[in-house]
């Protein structure tokens, strides 16, 4: 493994290499989407805030599962070039795209649905930096032939273990591809907003659930999951809410396409009632008599 690549006196972190990476390859999948969806291209904005906000995310909560280390050793464990969370960036990552949703007064589900493709390829891109840097997101000790040890890694280990983040780019990139058509079939015909976000929750949740079952993070919950593992199951019941929502709406604006006109006539017959009946006017009176009922 390499964790860090020197340059002269220059070192840098190989985490921190795959983590830009990934930061362009999702500006030019987010660009491209914003493109074909005839949307304003924010996506350096876009990029740049999210990306942000995931490291600062991923940090805090990873120093803040362990407070007795972070009491012991607050600028340490804040400025080291190891331990972030995927819960954390996934959290800060949701609120960042609230908050820009707000700012370009772009519509919540249209937002998420054009981030999601991106999100899932470059964290897939990142997983690959904890994977060089060897920086303790293996999984457990393997006989399997693919197995990896990661003797000079960060976090190091001489056993052969499962390359869980190579079993997570895979599982990312399939993901990503699945995210990117869903939102293609939108273009051709009326597809349900938020779609796309809500199959991401459910999928990547899924994947990060499983994949926890070998990895080597602390059962903290009940004794039995991760912390990881409890973030994973609300992405996947948020996912499920959210899909059936929208797409119970979809159906029955489908069966009754004039639902929301009638809804429309009715609020407006209802403001009149309660406006009383309109004024009649003398033919007397100074001004134009209108002629509109």
């Amino acid at each position: 493994m390499l964790p860090f690549i020197h340059i002269g006196p220059l070192q840098l972190g190989t985490y921190g290499i795959l983590v830009a990476t990934a930061a362009i390859v999702a500006y030019f999948v987010l660009r491209a989407d914003l493109r074909r969806r005839r949307l304003p291209d924010i996506s350096d904005t876009v990029v740049l805030v999210v990306t942000l906000a995931g490291i600062v995310g991923a940090k805090l909560y990873h120093v803040l599962e362990t407070p007795s280390q972070l009491a012991a050793d607050p600028v340490g464990e804040l400025f080291s070039r190891a331990g972030f969370a995927w819960a954390g960036s996934l959290i800060a990552g949701v609120l960042a795209l609230l908050w820009l949703a707000r700012r370009f007064k772009i519509p919540v589900a249209t937002m998420f649905d054009v981030v999601a493709p991106a999100a899932a390829l470059g964290y897939a891109i990142g997983r690959i930096g904890c994977l060089i840097s060897g920086d303790g997101d293996y999984g457990i000790p393997t006989s399997l032939p693919w197995g990896m040890s990661f003797p000079n890694g960060l976090v190091p280990t001489t056993q052969r273990v499962h390359p869980t983040p190579i079993y997570e780019f895979l599982v990312g990139v399939i993901i990503f591809w699945y995210l990117w058509r869903l939102g293609a079939r939108s273009l051709l015909r009326p597809r349900p907003r938020g779609e796309v976000i809500g199959e991401y929750f459910v999928w990547t949740g899924l994947a990060r659930f499983l994949v926890e079952f070998i990895r080597i993070n602390p059962r903290s919950v009940f004794g039995v999951l991760s912390n990881a593992q409890l973030i994973a199951l609300l992405s996947i019941i948020a996912g499920l809410i959210i899909l059936f929502s929208i797409r119970r709406r979809f159906k029955l604006r489908e069966l009754n396409p004039n639902c929301g006109h009638h809804q429309l006539r009715n609020s407006e017959s209802m403001a009149a009632r309660t406006r009383g009946p309109p004024e009649r006017r003398s033919v007397f009176r100074s001004g134009p008599l209108s002629l509109r009922s």
